[in-house]
């Protein structure tokens, strides 16, 4: 397994999801930065940014990976769709978007070019707009100034950065408010739907259609390895926020392992992320609390 270097501290645990994913399935692949970018389009320091956490791969660059790792695209975007999300968030009171890489970058000498031309259009239109002054009876001494078109079109950008950034910043305010509103309904169904003091590890369907779902743990082991009754998966990435009978089946083998995922409940909390690093440090792999395959065959084992 290769050695990568330690993901920044502050990445979002979707975003580091994402990175985590990739890098395993760059692993897979057996292939070098240099041959990586040959076969995706996008150069190797592009790569070594998008492995090391320092910048968003562009969503092409994703299905690219996936296709050479032979894993399920859908997916792959899918995730990449919560950490597009989760890096907007974190950069939406920046003064200018990040500009994605782009695969192939036009030729130095048509860029010059188009320059070129820019600059000869920009100073015939100066002209133009100085002979009509003049024209007009005004001299170069009178009231009437000419702006810089430089300085008016960066005020223009500027003007629309801002405005993007504002509306970025209200619709994640908005959908951070609802999804508090959602949790913190939830969480007080749960907590007057679980009696206090029980401790019995094994937990039955909720019969109220209401209340929170959970799950049993019907732990059995199946051709050497151990299945809860929830999910016979074993290459699932599954990290903090997320939910689902994958879930679930998580911490039924962390309870059967000796820890403390908390209620099976079939949500990746604190407590979940919590009992997944310390089985990560248990069996010598990376401890970053996402379970990805070589965590679930810990689990499995």
């Amino acid at each position: 397994m290769s050695r990568w270097k330690a993901l920044p501290g502050e990445l979002d645990p979707r975003v580091r999801q994402l990175v985590v994913r990739l890098r395993r399935l760059k692993d897979h692949s057996g292939l070098s930065l240099r041959q990586l970018a040959a076969k995706t389009g996008y150069s190797a320091s592009s790569w070594e940014r998008y492995l090391g956490g320092r910048s968003l791969p562009p969503r092409e660059a994703v299905e690219a990976m996936a296709r050479i790792g032979g894993a399920d695209p859908t997916r792959l975007l899918a995730l990449h769709e919560v950490a597009a999300e989760a890096w907007g968030e974190g950069r939406a009171g920046t003064s200018a978007p990040e500009e994605p890489d782009a695969p192939n970058a036009p030729e130095t000498s048509e860029a010059t070019e188009a320059t070129g031309t820019a600059d000869t259009a920009g100073a015939a239109h100066t002209v133009e707009v100085v002979g009509a002054f003049q024209a007009a009876g005004a001299d170069d001494t009178g009231p009437y100034h000419l702006a810089a078109p430089n300085e008016e079109t960066r005020h223009g950008r500027s003007l629309r950065v801002a405005l993007v950034a504002g509306a970025v910043a209200l619709v994640l305010a908005v959908s951070s408010a609802v999804l508090l509103a959602v949790r913190l309904t939830d969480g007080d169904s749960r907590a007057s739907a679980t009696p206090l003091g029980s401790a019995t590890p094994s937990v039955s369907p909720s019969p109220s259609p209401s209340g929170p779902r959970t799950y049993a743990c019907e732990v059995e082991r199946i051709d050497g390895r151990w299945y809860a009754g929830n999910s016979r998966t074993r290459d699932a990435v599954l990290a903090e926020g997320l939910a689902g009978p994958e879930v679930a089946e998580a911490q039924c083998l962390l309870r059967r392992a000796g820890l403390a995922p908390g209620v099976v409940d079939g949500i990746f909390g604190p407590h979940t992320k919590s009992a997944v690093e310390q089985l990560q440090k248990r069996a010598g792999l990376v401890v970053d609390g996402i379970i990805g395959r070589h965590t679930w065959g810990a689990l499995r084992r």
